[in-house]
């Protein structure tokens, strides 16, 4: 009930539309019963038990009130239809019939408006998920699948609406119509009544015991469901390695065996699910039985109830019977959506270890340098880097180096502050980046990786990703100074050309062009740059490192570099081992030490 209370919280928004919710299934409730209670004067009339009342009845009390509307009602046939007897049994059917219309017309209405707060939370919590899907940390996924991920944003939250959700239909509707339909039944005969309350704790204690384990068998569906959603993913993401390798078989072998393990879950409990309904069917019709055997003595043997009221009474009884079930399947639901709501807060609560401080800065500006003080950083067990010191001037290019796993991309990382350090501290202009708002901070920055990240749009939004509101002679010259607008305008529709998923449609050399540009547009005081020439050819190297120097003049650069050529101009080399710094110079002035930096160059120029 706890995740049922958390989801609820989404639901205040639409408030006004579950109060007209309430208001209609109070009506519904209401006319539902009396449609049955109504039934009573036409089949008196049907079977002439009807005695004409001549003088219009008086209320004496909320005690005698059943017998008054039934006087009253006669009264009124009489009045109307005098000894035509079709003429009053047509009144009596009208009566019956507006009065059903009425129930299905507050049932509609009741309806209508819980769609609305139904599909705005639906809407809501995707919203506040994908929000908080882009805040978390990258740390946060290494952990995470990104099918689990997709599958609690989707059929997770569907859940919640099939289940949590369907139960504010019915949390006013159903029980309503169960107390009003039993206090007509009361008013009808009370000793007939008590058989119902008989009914209720047993089919309640069958209910709970049925409904145990769907949580549990719903935890599975899901998780498995965000398994074989992960390897569809990573299916489409690798499908060019897949089939170089004749590996087909080899995924379809585990993408089947999650399937079926999906099949043998979802069987348990869909299988477990639908006993719901047979089992409420057969104890409602159970006591359906032991209520006509009962009540039939009473009519044929006792005489102290008349054969009309006994047909609505055993109307009564069954209208009792839809509700019961449809409170039983949602009990079912918030067993099941449980798992699925679990699912989805576990997301939703999960604290942001990097988040701004009360009295962080807005960092406008970039003066005079970047300095790391002493770090040391730790994705796991082992220390990536310890007590790493390093300072980057205004306007100088510092370039890191150094074998795979020496943390030069780690360090970039907590440049950015995708992660925070576990020792030291990183400033910016004297300024811990921790006391910065991590929007400025990263708004002093662009980042051009050796995976060009691309959308899924056309060209010119793919540039205008850091600046929104870029006119067209921006994002043009943004491009030139990328070397990208000679082969942007080849295109078919130029800057208007969709490039397709990931930037498919074009070459690595392009896609690497492209993120330049978007660098260039965005006109950050500092640049990083992630060994951002290393996937590529030699043709393609040489126009994006012409752009790349343009894009570094007058701007403060750290780059990680693989390709030693491509970083001779810069004013520091820093030489990286295991963490930690071996050597630092220039290019000349690392050659001249002959230690670990020559024999890279050497390594390379063989």
């Amino acid at each position: 009930m706890n995740y049922f209370k958390k989801i609820l919280r989404f639901a205040k928004p639409y408030s006004r539309y579950g109060y007209l919710n309430i208001f209609f299934n109070i009506l519904y409730a209401l006319f539902s019963a009396l449609s049955f209670a109504a039934l009573i004067p036409m089949l008196r009339v049907l079977f002439e038990q009807e005695e004409p009342v001549t003088q219009k009845p008086v209320f004496e009390g909320m005690r005698r009130a059943k017998d008054y509307v039934m006087d009253y009602l006669a009264f009124q046939v009489n009045e109307y239809a005098g000894d035509d007897k079709m003429k009053g049994l047509v009144m009596v059917i009208g009566l019956v019939l507006v009065l059903f219309l009425l129930k299905n017309l507050f049932n509609y209405l009741a309806m209508y408006f819980i769609t609305f707060l139904r599909n705005g939370v639906l809407k809501d919590i995707r919203n506040e998920m994908y929000r908080k899907i882009t805040d978390l940390p990258i740390s946060y996924y290494s952990e995470k699948r990104k099918g689990d991920v997709i599958a609690r944003i989707t059929s997770d939250v569907l859940e919640i609406q099939h289940s949590f959700l369907s139960v504010l239909e019915l949390i006013v509707r159903d029980p309503l119509t169960i107390i009003f339909t039993i206090l007509v039944m009361f008013s009808i005969s009370g000793k007939l009544t008590l058989f119902v309350f008989i009914f209720i704790p047993i089919a309640g204690s069958i209910i709970s015991w049925i409904g145990k384990s769907l949580k549990k068998q719903s935890d599975y569906v899901q998780k498995e469901q965000g398994h074989f959603l992960s390897i569809v993913e990573e299916t489409l993401g690798g499908l060019r390695v897949i089939k170089a390798f004749n590996s087909e078989s080899r995924f379809f072998k585990t993408f089947s065996a999650s399937t079926k393990r999906f099949f043998d879950f979802s069987n348990k409990l869909l299988n477990r699910q639908n006993l719901a309904s047979p089992t409420g069917e057969f104890l409602g019709i159970l006591v359906i039985g032991v209520l006509l055997w009962f009540g039939g003595k009473m009519v044929l043997v006792e005489g102290t109830l008349d054969a009309p009221s006994f047909i609505a009474y055993m109307g009564l009884a069954y209208n009792i019977l839809t509700p019961a079930k449809s409170i039983s399947k949602a009990s079912y639901g918030v067993k099941k959506g449980n798992a699925a709501a679990e699912r989805v807060l576990e997301i939703l609560e999960t604290e942001n270890p990097i988040i701004d401080k009360k009295d962080a800065l807005e960092k406008e500006g970039f003066e005079s340098g970047i300095e790391l003080k002493n770090i040391s950083f730790k994705y796991e067990d082992e220390y990536v880097l310890h007590n790493f010191d390093l300072k980057v001037p205004k306007g100088d290019t510092v370039a890191l180096v150094g074998q795979s796993g020496s943390g030069k991309s780690t360090i970039a990382n907590l440049v950015t502050r995708f992660y925070d350090v576990d020792e030291g501290e990183i400033k910016i202009d004297g300024i811990d980046i921790k006391n910065m708002t991590k929007k400025s901070l990263r708004n002093l920055m662009g980042l051009v990786t050796q995976d060009s990240i691309l959308f899924n749009d056309t060209v010119a939004k793919n540039i205008a990703l850091g600046k929104e509101n870029a006119t067209s002679e921006e994002i043009i010259e943004a491009a030139k100074i990328a070397n990208a607008h000679e082969f942007i305008i080849n295109l078919p529709d130029g800057y208007e050309t969709n490039i397709g998923d990931g930037g498919n449609k074009l070459s690595g050399g392009q896609k690497q062009r492209l993120s330049i540009a978007r660098a260039v547009l965005k006109n950050p005081p500092i640049m990083i740059l992630d060994e951002a020439t290393s996937a590529l050819d030699t043709e393609s190297e040489r126009l994006v490192q012409d752009a790349l120097d343009k894009m570094m003049r007058n701007r403060t650069s750290l780059v990680i570099a693989h390709r030693l050529s491509t970083i001779q101009k810069a004013n520091k080399i820093v030489v990286l081992q295991k963490g930690e710094i071996v050597e630092q110079g220039t290019h000349d002035e690392l050659l001249k030490k002959n230690g670990i930096y020559r024999k890279l160059v050497e390594m390379q120029t063989l």
